[in-house]
C-alpha cells in the first residue's frame, strides 16, 4: 500500500512569526518542505493549514493544501480532520511530516511509511538516530527514546534516558561499551488514518503533560510505536531566525 503524507501548517509561531511563509530562496518554506516530501514518492502530498495565506501560497506553486479549524490542540488533531476531509481509509498510511523541515531526508519519510506498512501490532511508525554527542544527550531540547527488543518505543523523555548509573566523566561519550544506545527522536511519524481520526478522542496523560511530548499519550494508553533507527540525521529545522538563515545558507551552497 502507498502512503499520504500530510503537512500541517499553522501561522502562530512566537519566535518566527509567519513562519510557513518564509522566504527561503523565492519559495515559501512550506512549499520546499511539501516539494522535498514529493521525492519521497508519496501517492499524495497535503498541506493542512488553518490560514488562508498559507493555502493560497501552496496552490500558487501548484502544492494541494485544504483549510482546517484554527482550534486545534495540536498537529495530530489538524491531521485527524484532513484525513476525514481527504476521505482517507482506515488502514491508509499517513505521514506527518513537520512544516518547518525543508531539508527533510526523503529516504525518512519511505523508511517511516514501510516500516508502519510491515508492523501490523503497532498504530504509528516514528524515526531515531543515535545520539554520539554528550552535551546533546543532556539537552532537554533533544528527545531521547528507549526501545523494546521488537524495536518498539518504550518511553520517549526529554531528560537523558536511559541513564548509566556508572556514567564516566562529564564530555565523554554517554555509552562508549553501546554507542548505539542512545537514540535521538526525529519528529517524523506515520499512522493509520483510522487511528488519527481515533487519535483525538485519547484523554490526555499526566507524562505527556509533564514532558509536553504528545507521543506518550499513545504509550499511556497502551498502543505501540514502532520505531527506524536510520544511520542518517535530519537536516536542521526552523525554529528561529537564526535557523532560517542556516537553512538559506545550506541551501545557497
Amino acid at each position: 500500500m502507498g502512503f499520504v503524507v500530510i503537512v500541517p501548517a499553522r501561522l502562530a509561531s512566537t519566535r518566527l512569526p509567519g513562519k510557513p511563509l518564509a522566504d527561503i530562496h523565492g519559495l515559501p518554506m512550506i512549499v520546499r518542505v511539501a516539494r522535498q516530501a514529493a521525492l519521497s514518492g508519496a501517492e499524495r502530498v497535503v498541506v493542512a493549514t488553518d490560514a488562508t495565506e498559507v493555502r493560497e501560497a501552496c496552490l500558487a506553486h501548484g502544492v494541494e493544501a485544504l483549510m482546517t479549524r484554527a482550534d486545534h490542540a495540536s498537529g495530530s488533531d489538524r491531521l485527524a480532520e484532513a484525513c476525514t476531509q481527504l476521505g482517507l481509509a482506515d488502514e491508509q498510511c499517513v505521514i506527518n511530516v513537520q512544516g518547518d523541515e525543508p531539508l527533510i531526508a526523503p529516504t525518512m519519510i519511505q523508511a517511516c511509511a514501510a516500516l508502519l506498512t510491515s508492523r501490523p501490532d503497532c498504530v504509528m511508525s516514528t524515526v531515531a538516530h543515535a545520539i554520539t554527542d554528550a552535551a546533546e544527550f543532556a539537552n532537554p531540547n533533544v528527545v531521547k527514546l528507549v526501545c523494546d527488543r521488537e524495536g518498539r518505543a518504550l518511553y520517549f523523555s526529554r531528560a537523558p534516558i536511559p541513564w548509566w548509573r556508572d556514567a564516566p566523566a562529564a564530555g565523554a561519550h554517554p555509552y562508549p561499551e553501546h554507542p548505539d544506545a542512545v537514540l535521538r527522536h526525529v519528529g517524523l511519524y506515520g499512522y493509520r488514518a483510522g487511528f488519527l481520526r481515533r487519535f483525538p478522542q485519547l484523554s490526555q496523560s499526566p507524562l505527556e503533560q509533564i514532558e509536553a511530548l504528545e507521543q506518550l499519550r499513545v504509550l499511556w494508553h497502551g498502543e505501540r510505536i514502532a520505531v527506524h533507527v536510520s544511520a542518517e540525521r535530519p537536516g536542521p529545522g526552523v525554529d528561529t531566525p537564526q535557523d532560517l538563515e542556516r537553512v538559506r545558507q545550506l541551501l545557497a551552497g
